[in-house]
């Protein structure tokens, strides 16, 4: 048998997810070498600051701040530095240059994945994304390839770690979404500043990378509506644990048709929402994520593990890399991305869903049949309602209250499934109501 050369890789950034790549590969390089068919040579380190502390001891030869002479030496260049830019533009050099891409840059290929799928496509190089979406959980290949030649249909996922373990401790330990935020950045899952995780802003990148694959299409990060946690409470947590659900922030993904228009189209929402505490999602606990796939043919499929974490995301990237390298020793260009369906993106609007409204109403004969109608107008179909027991009015201090002020009661209203902008727009007409007090809350029901 005919020994291939060493294929010479590159590394951009070490930060908790390069150095662990870079540990690995030197320390499974033997191993890695038999899987391959050929030995795979770290030729350098491209950082910032060459002097900074690592998680791990790495040779110090191996740091340069040259990334760009770098990347024109390497066979296979692997990008950790996250973010847009120099991001961009260095990804972009290695496939111009005719190198393979490793990334794990979710917010890149959300913004910019046509450009560089192109790029790539045009020299026969190859770019490769497992850790985008959901660290060590095998996804972006499984839909890339196993179910190429299927009709995937739907995709609920939990994609972001951070939120997840805070929506898990309001749930299983009562806590408050501020101290459960609190918990998460102590033990690492949050950021010092944890706005791209608790508003959404991770999941719907996520989500932009997973329709864009699951429909052959491309969805760009701003057709992606997007909701976070912020406004999720206590209260809330209780009543859905009561009423059998459990509250998750969902990266959801489907084909749909528009009930008003009729015209065909996917759909990529990213919003926290119940989900039946019998679903599989339901039990995917603490920091964890988990991609519940349904399928025309294959039917339902469920990915689940550790959604982050420096050596979890780095067996992600390895598994890429060995992948790109089998490529370099058998010969042939790079599978290109499938793009053609070119399918519309529908508004969140033409999603059908349910809801589950809470309201405030007046305490008084006739309100109940007055909600009724609201809803009836709106073409919303109701399918449960649970009312409190009457409460006096707010008289705590500094709370001024009309003399003359009627009790109130809490309704809680189910409806089944009906467009969502019926549904906006009767909470709209709800709110305005004489007979509401206000909307307490809003939640969407999923994975029925």
């Amino acid at each position: 048998m005919i020994e291939y050369r060493n294929l010479r890789v590159a590394l951009l950034g070490a930060g908790s997810v390069g150095a662990q790549v870079a540990s690995l590969l030197l320390s499974q390089k033997d191993e890695l070498t038999a899987r391959v068919g050929a030995g795979l040579e770290l030729i350098g380190i491209a950082v910032r600051d060459v002097d900074a502390p690592r998680s791990v001891e790495l040779p110090q030869h191996l740091f340069t701040t040259d990334a760009e002479s770098l990347i024109l030496g390497a066979d296979i260049v692997i990008e950790l530095i996250g973010g847009i830019e120099p991001a961009r533009t260095l990804v972009l050099q290695a496939l111009n240059s005719g190198a393979d891409v490793v990334t794990a840059n979710k917010a890149l290929l959300a913004t910019h994945g046509p450009e560089l799928f192109r790029a790539a496509e045009q020299v026969g190089a190859q770019l490769d994304y497992e850790a985008a979406v959901a660290a060590a959980i095998p996804i972006i290949r499984p839909l890339h390839d196993s179910l190429a030649g299927d009709r995937v249909d739907r995709i609920l996922g939990i994609v972001n770690g951070t939120t997840n373990f805070i929506l898990d401790r309001m749930d299983t330990h009562g806590d408050t979404l501020e101290s459960a935020l609190a918990t998460a950045t102590e033990l690492g899952y949050a950021e010092a500043d944890p706005t791209a995780d608790i508003e959404g802003y991770d999941a719907a990148q996520k989500a932009a990378i997973l329709a864009s694959l699951a429909f052959h299409t491309t969805v760009p990060i701003e057709s992606v509506y997007r909701e976070g946690i912020t406004s999720i409470t206590k209260e809330q947590v209780d009543a859905a644990r009561a009423g059998g659900y459990v509250i998750k922030l969902l990266a959801i993904c489907e084909r749909l048709t528009d009930a008003t228009t009729g015209e065909k189209g996917v759909s990529a929402r990213v919003y926290p929402a119940l989900i039946s505490r019998e679903h599989p999602l339901a039990s995917v606990h603490g920091a964890h994520n988990a991609v519940f796939v349904q399928a025309a043919a294959a039917g339902d499929l469920m990915f689940y593990g550790a959604g982050a974490g420096g050596v979890q995301t780095a067996s992600a990237v390895l598994g890429d890399l060995v992948s790109a390298a089998r490529r370099h020793v058998v010969g042939g260009p790079g599978v290109a991305e499938s793009t053609h369906s070119k399918l519309p993106v529908l508004d969140v609007g033409s999603v059908t869903t349910r809801y589950q409204i809470s309201l405030q109403v007046v305490d008084q004969p006739g309100v109940l049949a007055t909600i009724a109608r609201l809803l009836s107008d709106g073409g919303v179909s109701v399918e449960t309602v649970q009312q409190s027991v009457a409460t006096a009015p707010d008289e705590t201090p500094g709370h001024t209250v009309a003399a003359d002020a009627p009790p109130t009661a809490t309704l809680v209203i189910g409806t089944h499934a009906a467009p969502e902008s019926a549904l906006a727009a009767t909470v709209k007409v709800l709110a305005a109501s004489d007979v509401v007090s206000s909307v307490a809350s809003i939640l969407r029901v999923e994975g029925s």
